[in-house]
C-alpha cells in the first residue's frame, strides 16, 4: 500500500500543471456487462429500441473500432481499471468467484486513484469483479463510495450465498439488502447514480457505473418487460438505454452537460447462446474474434466531443486511464500499455490514434486462445495461425495466412515480444 501512494505522489510532483477545480470536467464511465456490438440502434440493431443512446451518439461520437483486451469479465475490467494488460496484474484468465482470495493488488493504481489526487470525488456503482477480500474492494482501490453487487448474478456465484439469504447488495462494506434481484438492478443502479450526481454537482466527480445487464440471468423491470422485439434480452437493453437517458437528462437539468464527459461501453461481446448480437462480426464472449473484443463505445460531452461523428480510429480499453488522466490535468503511472487518446476523443485537427497493436488472450492450457493485431492485420495464434485483413474482412471469415507468410511471421514475433514482457512485469 505504501508503494502505491508513493507512486501517486511522484506522479503529482511530476505534473507540469494542475487544472483548477473549476476547469476539471466531471467524468462518467458506464460499463455494461456482455453487451454486443450489434445490440444498439446506432450500431445497426433493428429489433431493440435505444432512442436515448442513439441521441447520445448523434450529440457525440460513436467509435467503431473500440476493443477490450479479453472477452471475459475480470481480465477486461482489470485492463480498464489499470491501463495495463491483465497479465501484468495477475488476472489474465478466468473470472473471480466469491471464494477467490486473489484479485487486483492494492499496489496497482486504478482509474479512481489517478483522479482522486486531482481533487475528484470518486464513486463506484454496480459490479466490481476485481477482488472481494479486504484491500481489493472498490473503497480500498480509490473510490470514496460503493453501492452494488461485487459479483455476477448467475447461479455459479449466487449459490455461494444461499445459506446467508442470497447475494448481497452492498453499500460500502455493509449489506443493504438480500437477495439481489436481477430485474431490480438497473433501476437501483440508476437511482444511485442520479443521487451521486446530485450530491456532487458542485465539485469534480468521477462515477464508474458498472451495470449488471445484460449478463445472464438478464432481466428487466415491469415497465420494460415484454416491450422489445428481442425478448427479455432486448427488454434489459432497452432499460439500459432508458437509464442512460435519465443520467444525461439529469446532467442537462443541473447545468452539468457542458462540464461532463460520459462514456458508454461494454466489457466484452455477447454471451454465446443468448440473443445478444455482435452484428456482422464473428465470435462472442469467450473468443478472440472481433465479436468478443470489439464493443460499442459512445462519447458525449456537448461542446467538446464532436457531435454526429463516427470515428474509426483504433482505440482500446487500455487507453481510458491515460486519457482520463490528461483530461483531469494529472499524470498516469509509468509503464502502462494504454495511450493518451484525448486529442482523438475531442476531434482535434490532425489527431490520429497512436495505437497500432493489441494482444488478446482468453483461457489457458487446451482452451488457450490468443490473437495479435497490428493495424488492420489480425493473427489468431495456434498450431495453424490464421491471418485476417480487417480492412476488407471484419467477419474474419477469409484466412489469408498462406498469401502473406511474412506478415504471419512478423505478428508471431510481435506476440512473443508482448507475452515475454507480460511475464517480466507480471506479479
Amino acid at each position: 500500500m505504501k508503494h502505491k501512494y508513493l507512486l501517486i505522489l511522484s506522479c503529482l510532483l511530476a505534473l507540469p500543471t494542475v487544472l483548477p477545480a473549476a476547469e476539471k470536467p466531471n467524468i462518467i464511465l458506464i460499463n455494461c456487462d456482455d453487451l454486443g456490438y450489434g445490440d444498439l440502434g446506432c450500431y445497426g440493431a433493428k429489433d431493440i429500441r435505444t432512442p436515448q443512446l442513439d441521441r447520445m451518439a448523434a450529440e457525440g461520437t460513436r467509435f467503431t473500432d473500440f476493443s477490450v483486451t479479453s472477452a471475459l469479465c475480470t481480465p477486461s475490467r482489470a485492463a480498464l481499471m489499470t491501463g495495463k494488460y491483465p497479465g501484468r496484474v495477475g488476472l489474465a484468465t478466468g473470472v473471480l468467484r466469491p471464494d477467490a482470495t486473489n484479485g487486483l493488488a492494492s499496489s496497482e493504481v486504478t482509474l479512481a486513484e489517478v483522479l482522486k489526487p486531482a481533487n475528484y470525488t470518486t464513486g463506484c456503482i454496480g459490479k466490481w469483479h476485481l477482488g472481494f477480500v479486504k484491500g481489493m474492494r472498490p473503497m480500498d482501490q480509490g473510490f470514496d463510495s460503493y453501492y452494488g453487487v461485487l459479483h455476477n448474478l448467475d447461479h455459479w456465484e449466487t449459490v455461494c450465498f444461499e445459506k446467508e439469504g442470497g447475494m448481497p447488495v452492498l453499500r460500502g462494506d455493509m449489506v443493504e439488502k438480500r437477495p439481489a434481484v436481477p430485474a431490480e438492478m438497473t433501476g437501483l443502479y440508476t437511482a444511485e447514480a442520479l443521487k451521486f450526481i446530485e450530491a456532487n454537482r458542485e465539485r469534480p466527480f468521477f462515477l464508474y457505473l458498472a451495470h449488471a445487464m445484460p449478463h445472464i440471468p438478464f432481466d428487466a423491470s415491469p415497465k420494460f418487460k415484454g416491450k422489445s422485439q428481442r425478448g427479455l434480452y432486448g427488454d434489459a437493453v432497452e432499460e439500459l438505454d432508458d437509464s442512460t437517458g435519465q443520467i444525461l437528462d439529469r446532467l442537462r437539468t443541473l447545468g452539468l452537460a457542458e462540464k461532463t464527459l460520459v462514456i458508454f461501453t461494454s466489457d466484452n461481446g455477447p454471451e454465446r447462446n443468448t440473443p445478444g448480437s455482435a452484428a456482422t462480426l464473428s465470435g462472442t464472449k469467450h473468443t478472440v474474434y472481433e465479436g468478443g473484443l470489439r464493443v460499442p463505445c459512445i462519447a458525449w460531452w456537448p461542446g467538446k466531443v464532436p457531435a454526429g461523428r463516427v470515428c474509426d480510429d483504433f482505440i482500446t480499453a487500455l487507453d481510458v486511464l491515460p486519457t482520463f488522466a490528461r483530461l483531469a490535468g494529472t499524470t498516469p503511472p509509468a509503464n502502462l500499455d494504454g495511450f493518451d487518446q484525448l486529442d482523438v476523443l475531442l476531434g482535434r485537427p490532425g489527431a490520429k490514434s497512436p495505437r497500432t497493436t493489441l494482444y488478446s488472450l482468453y483461457g489457458f492450457k487446451q482452451r488457450r486462445l490468443e490473437s495479435m493485431r497490428k493495424d488492420h492485420w489480425k493473427l489468431h495464434l495456434g498450431a495453424s495461425p490464421k491471418l485476417y485483413d480487417l480492412r476488407t474482412d471484419l467477419a474474419e471469415s477469409n484466412d489469408v495466412a498462406a498469401q502473406h507468410p511474412e506478415i504471419v511471421q512478423r505478428l508471431l514475433k510481435l506476440a512473443d515480444k508482448v507475452v515475454l514482457s507480460l511475464r517480466e512485469r507480471s506479479f
